[in-house]
């Protein structure tokens, strides 16, 4: 077997190792953020991954506080290796201390391994110590190497630093060469499974028949339901591990060759944790650490890998250092009991084997869009200065243009730039009040046409049948007052009947002119002009200050010139008797390209909160007895809602909550086609 080949065209098969639960994943974008791959792709705000792109570092499993991130279970491909072969062996990562730490001696975990069927279980630290001395070779050699024995930093190389291929050790992993040794002890025929912390080395090589997490050897155990007590202890099968029993920790490459730590005597630096390793192989890449030697690790230390069970109700970089702790515990206990001559001997009859490999670049780092294409998609999400680069980082990526060049490469939407959406959203916010204000206007006029045509029948049906009888008191009324001597006492009971039929008479007036449609007598007016000429028509006591402010551009207009007059006349006339004593009133125009808007306003007492309903209403009057009919302000509406206009009526007599009045606001538009 040509095992360095198989290994590499194996990093060529890509595995689906990573998958999202839609129905959990809520729009939070963390795993896009601690992807160091970037290989999440946003879709309606769901989080996928992309296989090709994924490095199966599982640092979005480890985020993901819905648990909406789940990993490629290998349990039932174990059992039916069990099931089918004879021997299958298992190589149990030196991380497993920290991991069950609920069983008191290692030997019972052993035996439990065993009592799913596998017929031996052997420890990869002896692996891990086979790799170490090829590394501790490496660090006499004049050119720095990058250690390769985590499989998520090896692939991100391979895909995103491919130039950085060639610095790789080209040394297999302590997984793959325990899986050497265990075939070249137990024969070729055996099936090996791995179980350990790492999601990665699921797909790391074809050496390995299949591979379990922690978690997945957990849930064995819980299906199983098995006993703790009628499990029959078992010590590891040989080739047992020695210093490698240390490899899992952040500096456990070093502890495993006897490495001194001491920083000033030797030439390795270790780097773990997603923005730790991406900052090592930058400045590696650029030339700044000549002469040292890189140790990497995707996790800061396989005892915080992905396939780790998480503690309850903690971060998923909790208990590091009770972990850390187990792990050193373990490792002085082996020392102390480990047959140190056996365990060399073995050392040096397995260091025979080949335990080279080699590695393929797959450069899949997006090709940068042009600028002008950046620029283009970061207008959109409303980035048109250096100023609106917040790099905020809430979308995932770490700066503003690298949102937009994942955008552009159908990894990100827009939506995810949280100041973009929360300015779109006060924007439909501000378009919806808008939207609800007008729909308010709509159904308090739709109200108001509905209410006037009511009283609109029944006040044309009185005036009709008044009209007659008050014809005959007016006439019969002046025949007696002509009759009369001029000395009769009966001529001021005359006059009064007269004067009173005469009233009514002008009621009955209104009554007609509110109920019957009137046609409107469209001609080319001039708004100013209209406004002074009926500014004219009205006596405005000294004590009171009319001020008309005409901001217009074009002043000419097709309506009815005489209606209108009617209408700005009463809300002046409306104006001066809400006031009592000095006042002000405000007449101002303005108008757009295809509208006027005249405001009336003054500052006397206002309306109340409870009439404001009321105002159009017919006979509806808020003047003393005998000074209004109440049948103005529905003139002016009808008047207003037959130029296809609006009426809209604001009005404060609080004090307190500022200047107290009454402001009429008439919208018509320019031009009406008849």
């Amino acid at each position: 077997m040509n095992s360095a080949a198989n290994l590499s065209s194996h990093q060529e098969t890509d595995k689906k190792l990573v998958f999202t639960v839609k129905e959990r994943c809520r729009v939070c974008y963390t795993c896009v953020r601690e992807c160091p791959a970037k290989a999440i792709r946003i879709t309606g705000g769901q989080a996928e991954v992309v296989t090709s792109r994924c490095i199966a570092c599982g640092n979005c499993i480890k985020v993901c506080s819905q648990n909406a991130k789940v990993f490629y279970k290998e349990i039932d491909q174990v059992k039916r290796l069990i099931e089918t072969s004879p021997n299958v062996i298992a190589l149990l990562a030196p991380s497993f201390p920290a991991e069950f730490y609920d069983f008191e001696d290692h030997k019972v975990l052993v035996g439990i391994i065993k009592s799913f069927g596998f017929s031996h279980v052997t420890e990869v630290s002896f692996g891990a110590d086979l790799v170490a001395r090829y590394y501790k070779e490496q660090l006499n050699l004049d050119m720095p190497a990058i250690s390769s024995d985590c499989p998520a930093i090896v692939a991100y190389i391979e895909r995103y630093e491919p130039e950085l291929t060639n610095r790789l050790a080209k040394v297999v992993s302590p997984m793959v060469a325990m899986a050497r040794v265990v075939r070249k002890e137990y024969g070729e025929g055996v099936k090996i499974v791995f179980i350990g912390p790492c999601l990665a080395k699921k797909a790391e090589s074809d050496e390995i028949d299949a591979a379990l997490t922690f978690r997945e050897v957990r849930e064995m155990i819980e299906n199983a339901r098995i006993n703790i007590s009628k499990i029959v202890p078992s010590e590891f099968d040989p080739p047992l591990g020695g210093r490698g029993a240390i490899f899992p920790l952040s500096h456990g490459l070093l502890h495993t060759m006897e490495v001194n730590e001491d920083i000033l005597s030797e030439n390795v630096l270790v780097a773990g944790g997603r923005a730790n390793f991406q900052d090592a192989l930058r400045e590696f890449s650029q030339g700044n650490l000549d002469g040292h030697h890189l140790h990497l690790l995707c996790c800061e230390g396989c005892i915080l890998g992905p396939g780790m069970s998480p503690y309850p109700n903690t971060s998923p970089t909790s208990m590091r250092f009770a972990k850390k702790a187990r792990i050193i515990g373990y490792a002085n206990r082996k020392m102390s009991e480990l047959d140190k001559s056996q365990w060399q001997e073995n050392l040096d009859k397995y260091s025979k084997l080949d335990f080279s490999r080699s590695f393929q670049s797959r450069d899949l780092r997006s090709v940068r869009p042009p600028a002008e294409q950046i620029k283009d998609m970061l207008y959109k999400m409303g980035k048109y200065s250096q100023q609106d680069h917040l790099n905020c980082g809430a979308c995932g990526y770490d700066s503003c243009e690298e949102h937009a060049i994942a955008i552009i490469n159908d990894l990100a939407e827009t939506e995810m730039c949280l100041p973009y959406s929360i300015e779109k959203l006060h924007k439909y916010i501000r378009e919806l009040n808008i939207s609800n204000e007008k729909l308010a206007h709509v159904q308090e006029a739709l109200r108001h046409s509905e209410k006037l045509a009511g009283m609109g029948q029944l006040s044309a049906g009185i005036a009709h049948e008044l009209n007659n009888p008050l014809g005959v008191i007016t006439v019969y009324s002046n025949i007696l007052r002509e009759e009369l001597p001029a000395d009769s006492p009966m001529l001021q009971d005359i006059d009064l009947i007269v004067e009173q039929a005469d009233r009514c008479r002008k009621i009955v007036g209104g009554l007609l002119n509110f109920a019957r449609k009137n046609q409107l007598n469209l001609s080319e007016a001039d708004v100013v002009k209209l406004a002074r000429h009926s500014i004219d028509s009205v006596i405005i006591p000294d004590e009171v200050t009319l001020r008309l402010n005409a901001q217009i551009t074009d002043p000419l207009a097709n309506l009815d010139y005489d209606q209108m007059t009617q209408v700005f006349t009463n809300l002046l006339k409306n104006a001066v008797e809400a006031m009592t004593g000095k006042g002000e009133i405000t007449f101002d125009l303005f108008d757009s390209a295809d509208q006027f808007t005249i405001s009336i306003s003054d500052n006397g007492s206002g309306i109340q909160a409870e009439n404001m309903d009321k105002l159009f209403t017919p006979f509806f009057t808020t003047k003393g007895l005998g000074k209004g009919t109440g049948l103005g302000l529905p003139i002016i509406y009808g008047i207003v809602k037959m130029h296809k206009g609006d009426v809209i009526v604001k009005s404060n007599v609080d004090p307190l909550s500022g200047p107290t009045g009454t402001t009429f606001t008439i919208t018509i538009p320019r031009n009406r086609l008849v």
